[in-house]
């Protein structure tokens, strides 16, 4: 959307040095818009030990998990000959907790989508290789080979599905953040917004949706202004000193970030919540592979096999998204329509 990014760009033209110094120091690794992340690959065979360096963030919990040779004869034969699966992680240059940061020891990817990553990768029989990305720059990776997988709370759309296919793995639901002493509230209704400024990452499904709401209320004669930040640092710097009313983000993020402020001066809230699927339909979050590449069967059977040996479930537990649990994964279910009815 042209407006969108013209409006990053002159956010970042305006950036201080200062500011523009640490951003370097913070990601100097993603100077090509990716690099390769540490992640911890030596657990004992048979095990995958879930929310390691998490700082606090999850539980640190081994599960037993093994090949199943009858879903991993399922995969390309190019995937099994190279014996291992390349994750994306939509992860750079700050980071995402819970769902995918740098850990305690300041160097190995942590966070909850890593986690079942690796443990689908224990399933299938491949070694688990993780890279990190920007956001857009994960979808330039799946699209030029790159990746064979993004697990990076990726929202399973209509529109994707045209370049891409999916396995279902957890609910998407997003959330408004606000200060606790604010009075915004959202209940569903895009009305809520008028007259606020919210702001949301670029080229997410959470920005789709409310530009969409922008588009409503502009023809109503009402404004919801939109704004872009270069992090989430920056982001919650512009809450903090009422230059937003709230960030629109995913729920996961959005609840992580309200515990960790309890304490401080600024204190946050969920200010409201919504499908990342629309009103209408229950968003899903699913691991991402490029079209006709073969990968989303085996990748939905391993979910599954995680699912009914009760792996699933303690990795959910150990990082707090219990609430976020499906009943089953699935091949390319509905998801976002192309209209955001």
């Amino acid at each position: 959307m042209p407006t969108t990014h013209i409006s990053r760009r002159s956010l970042i033209r305006g950036i201080t040095a200062a500011t523009a110094v640490a951003t370097l120091a913070t990601g100097l690794a993603a100077c090509g818009g990716d690099s390769d992340a540490a992640t911890r690959t030596n657990d004992s065979a048979g095990t995958v030990t879930v929310g390691q360096l998490s700082n606090g963030a999850a539980k640190e919990t081994t599960l037993k998990v093994s090949e199943v040779k009858s879903i991993s004869a399922k995969l390309p034969d190019a995937l099994k000959k190279s014996g291992k699966l390349v994750i994306g992680s939509g992860t750079l240059p700050s980071g995402a907790p819970p769902l995918g940061f740098v850990g305690s020891d300041q160097k190995t990817l942590t966070g909850s989508e890593i986690d079942l990553a690796r443990l689908v990768a224990a399933v299938l029989g491949l070694e688990p290789e993780v890279k990190r990305f920007t956001w857009e720059n994960l979808f330039v990776g799946i699209d030029g080979g790159k990746v064979n997988v993004g697990f990076s709370n990726i929202t399973d759309t209509e529109e994707r599905k045209q370049k891409y296919e999916f396995a279902s793995y957890r609910k998407d639901d997003l959330a408004f953040e606000a200060l606790k002493d604010s009075k915004f509230s959202f209940d569903g209704d895009y009305e809520a917004l008028t007259g606020k400024t919210v702001s949301v990452g670029a080229g997410t499904n959470q920005e789709r949706i409310l530009l969409e709401w922008k588009d409503r209320l502009e023809k109503e004669g009402k404004k919801l202004t939109v704004k872009y930040f270069q992090d989430n640092n920056s982001t919650y710097l512009a809450l903090n000193s009422g230059k937003i009313d709230a960030y629109f983000g995913p729920s996961p993020n959005l609840s992580y970030h309200v515990t960790q402020t309890k304490s401080t001066p600024s204190p946050t809230r969920i200010a409201g919540q919504f499908s990342g699927a629309g009103a209408t339909l229950q968003g899903l979050i699913a691991a991402t592979a490029k079209k006709n590449s073969g990968l989303a069967q085996p990748l939905v059977d391993a979910i599954n096999h995680l699912i009914d040996n009760g792996q699933y479930a303690k990795w959910l537990a150990a990082w707090n998204l219990s609430n976020e649990a499906v009943s089953k994964s699935e091949v390319n279910p509905p998801g976002l329509p192309l209209d955001n009815s």
